[in-house]
């Protein structure tokens, strides 16, 4: 017991260091606000009632499922277009890369798909998160303590914005106020509405003709500029979206637009994309969707342009540094192609072959487990040094990973090089075709894709070696399955926020939606079976791929397809819409022979006395007789019986749980533990008379449940075995000596 306990302590601290590593908060360091952050912008009409409310600041995990015909019904294929297209934006951008400003005619079409008319409408501004420490995002990082991922504060000159130089309907001029639906400080600028001087009928659809000028800010929170390199991303006005009774626990129409939280990603409606960006000639550029031709050159500039159909975002990256671009293919079982580009500095160079590759797995697994890749194109951004905040985000078609400079197999470096690729391919499904909102319901994103991506590692074979490479050159090279990496790091004894909360109002912050839902989602697909959970994910996706489904929607799908509804409601009502914590333990384990006892019986009508010292007699008789015909016979088996109990304890939610018991002699007892009606509801014990003593009891033998908050007091044995506890010592101080040798030579 103590070995394994110290064995699991050690690599536990080896894991721990290494999500710091990737730990997506540090201390914050937030910057001024300065005078050139201060901008005055037009007053709309306060007379004019923008006619439909906002969702509330509050939503989460949504409980009812929507109506079968939400967000026009299940795409069949049949379909003129992927996606039911609300939007379509035609932008015309250019890079200033000395100022890292991008300016923009925008040309937005919208649908109001509801009967309701709509007098105003809300574009996110995403870029104003940085305009000042004064923002949502920046407050919430002050008030929690917590940074974005590296902690690289952003300094004088540094900060981002994006301004609103005119907008138009149909030539008429458009006022805008900005609002706050989620109650920030007054001083955010994330959210903005419009008051349309031509209300918008049902049905119907309106364009607005909107010019922006973008201050990119030096790289924060996955968006910005270091040196030559940019990666533009929220960087264009985006309308909210509108939902409509029965979608999303929606009962009423209503605008869904939160401010740009600390903690939080994006929702829109899909759309068209055909964007024009213009950069200096030097730059090699890659963006969403496909390039239309040969780049256009003019000037000293050069004009790309893409198009992409089918999807709710766009970013774009422009760099004088970077290498040739890596370029691959890759060819679906359904014969659809996709050509795939990766674009990398060249000081990480050693990375790009190892994330095509893991590009290319990805498109296997994901084609193969829940649906084909829809679109033909894939690029990968692998940032340069100084610029990790750029580095593991997700955009359709347009992915940014990790690199580092030397890649040495069968270490964290390569790990965090693939699996940085596999996760942001992986948002492409759940953040992009899925398209679920990131604000309220982050675990249909950020949980179920942290699912699907190591489950893939495991079945890629893929370990998690968290020892940097001059450690296991000197021989110690722990390495594990990466859900016990993810179970490292997530919250078991406490856990204080449902998975299913959203993703800006949690004590723990965003860590556990992507740790505790990958453990529960695991946990799951243990307790139904590997092609149960296959077969309700690959329902899930091709019922909601397209639309915008809720946690509720999710829930249904898996239980439907699955055949195993009990299971499923009773895991989301227990760890989805709750949190409870698991810690069931053998809290007592005993093996020992039952011997006859002294005392008196009745024998032929007379009382007979047995004395303890003619017990002890006959006992030894007996055991002499019964070594004499069996005299190889195991130590731990006699001529008479052993009693085992075993006393199983319950001190949070109720799993279905197994208790395995193994005897000397190679037999084992399997129970069900699961108090309920009639017993104690917290704890039972189980008692056997065998020939053989017991040698260990183990609770969760498969390891189904890896919420349990303690694995180690899972089980336990009749004997210590000290040899890990013996091994670590001998290895840690080998290490010490080796240590003292190489200082003293010095």
């Amino acid at each position: 017991m103590q070995a394994r306990r110290l064995t699991f302590i050690c690599l536990q601290a080896l894991a721990l260091c290494a999500l710091l590593a990737l730990a997506a908060h540090l201390l914050a360091q937030p910057g001024p606000v300065v005078a050139s952050d201060v901008r005055v912008y037009p007053i709309p009409d306060p007379d004019i009632d923008s006619g439909i409310p906002l969702a509330d600041p509050a939503a989460a995990a949504v409980t009812v499922p929507s109506a079968p015909g939400a967000w026009g019904g299940a795409r069949t294929g049949a379909e003129a277009t992927l996606s039911d297209r609300v939007v379509n934006y035609a932008i015309d951008a250019t890079l200033d890369p000395l100022k890292h400003t991008v300016s923009g005619r925008q040309k937005l079409t919208w649908r109001n798909r509801s009967r309701v008319q709509a007098r105003s409408v809300f574009l996110h501004l995403y870029m104003n998160a940085f305009e000042s420490r004064a923002s949502t995002f920046f407050t919430e990082q002050r008030h929690s303590g917590m940074a974005f991922r590296s902690g690289v504060a952003t300094g004088d000159g540094q900060w981002g914005h994006i301004e609103l130089r005119s907008v138009a309907q149909n030539g008429a001029k458009v006022g805008w106020a900005f609002v706050h639906p989620d109650l920030g400080p007054e001083t955010d600028h994330t959210v903005v509405r419009l008051d349309l001087p031509v209300p918008v009928e049902g049905g119907a659809s309106t364009t607005l003709d909107i010019d922006f000028l973008t201050q990119l800010p030096r790289v924060s929170a996955r968006t910005g500029y270091f040196g030559s390199f940019h990666l533009v991303g929220q960087w264009f006005p985006k309308i909210g979206v509108l939902e409509l009774p029965g979608e999303r626990g929606a009962t009423a129409v209503r605008w869904n637009a939160h401010e740009f939280h600390a903690d939080s990603e994006f929702y829109a409606d899909f759309g068209n994309y055909d964007v024009k960006l213009t950069v200096p000639a030097g730059y090699t550029v890659g963006a969403t969707g496909a390039l239309q031709g040969a780049p256009v050159a003019h000037e000293g500039m050069v004009t790309h342009h893409y198009v992409q159909g089918d999807v709710h975002d766009f970013a774009w990256t422009a760099d004088k540094r970077s290498a040739a671009p890596l370029v691959g293919n890759w060819t679906g079982a359904g014969g659809q192609a996709v050509a795939i580009r990766v674009l990398y500095p060249p000081e990480m160079a050693a990375s790009a072959a190892a994330s095509m590759k893991a590009a290319r797995d990805s498109l296997d697994y994901f084609s193969r487990t829940l649906g084909p890749y829809p679109y033909a194109t894939l690029t990968v951004v692998i940032p340069p040094y100084n610029a990790m905040e750029a580095a593991g985000m997700e955009y359709p078609t347009f992915i940014t990973a990790m690199g580092v400079a030397h890649l040495a197999p069968d270490t964290m470096g390569q790990f965090e090089v693939d699996f940085t690729t596999i996760h942001e391919f992986g948002h492409g499904y759940f953040y992009g075709i899925l398209a679920s909102n990131e604000f309220e319901e982050p675990l249909l994103d950020e949980g179920l894709n942290e699912f699907w991506d190591h489950r893939m590692v495991g079945e890629r074979d893929q370990r998690v070696h968290v020892a940097p490479a001059w450690l296991a050159r000197l021989g110690l090279a722990p390495a594990f399955a990466s859900f016990d990496l993810v179970r490292a790091g997530m919250p078991r004894t406490e856990p204080a926020d449902p998975p299913g909360q959203n993703a800006y109002d949690r004590l723990q912050g965003i860590g556990p939606v992507y740790a505790r839902s990958a453990i529960v989602l695991r946990d799951l697909e243990q307790r139904i079976g590997k092609p149960a959970m296959e077969r309700a994910m690959r329902a899930y996706y091709q019922r909601w791929k397209f639309r915008h489904p809720s946690v509720a929607d999710l829930r249904e799908a898996l239980a439907e397809a699955s055949g195993q509804r009990a299971a499923v409601e009773s895991v989301f009502a227990q760890q989805i819409y709750a949190t409870a914590a698991v810690d069931d333990r053998v809290d007592r384990f005993s093996s020992a022979e039952e011997l006859p006892q002294p005392g008196t019986a009745q024998v032929g009508g007379k009382w007979i006395e047995t004395t303890q010292d003619q017990l002890e007699d006959s006992i030894d008789a007996t055991r002499a007789a019964w070594k004499k015909a069996h005299p190889r016979a195991d130590t731990k088996t006699g001529p008479f019986p052993y009693r085992t109990a075993v006393t199983v304890r319950r001190r949070g939610a109720a799993v279905p749980q197994v208790l395995l018991v193994k005897f000397a002699d190679g037999s084992s007892e399997q129970v069900a533990f699961n108090p309920g009606p009639g017993m104690h509801e917290h704890w039972q014990t189980f008692t056997w008379l065998t020939p053989s003593h017991a040698v260990s009891a183990e609770l969760d033998p498969a390891r189904q449940h890896y919420l349990d908050a303690d694995k180690l007091d899972d089980s336990s044995t009749i004997d210590p075995d000290a040899r890990a506890a013996r091994r670590w010592t001998g290895d840690l101080g080998a290490i010490v000596n080796l240590l003292f040798s190489l200082i003293a030579t010095i």
